[in-house]
């Protein structure tokens, strides 16, 4: 139970999010974790974190060119044209 109340805390934040914003953080948190692995270090999962967050944000950010995410003023979402 400890871990799907762990694991909906850290991905029930991104639904509200642009794909943009999910490809950011899932890369730079993947970076993170195979930059730690693979390095033995801090530093390794730093550039990983970096890295995979460009990556991820640039990948998310393709998925839909052209396309912009806006909100009115109550908060609502809804994409139109750039």
């Amino acid at each position: 139970m400890k871990k799907i109340l762990l694991i909906s805390a850290l991905i029930l934040p991104l639904a509200a999010c642009s794909q943009t914003e999910r490809g950011a953080g899932i890369g730079a948190a993947t970076g993170g974790i195979i930059g730690g692995a693979v390095t033995g270090n801090v530093r390794g999962a730093a550039v990983g974190a970096a890295v995979g967050g460009v990556a991820g944000a640039l990948i998310g950010n393709a998925n839909e060119p052209g396309r912009c995410y806006y909100r009115d003023r109550y908060g609502r979402r809804y994409v139109d044209a750039c």
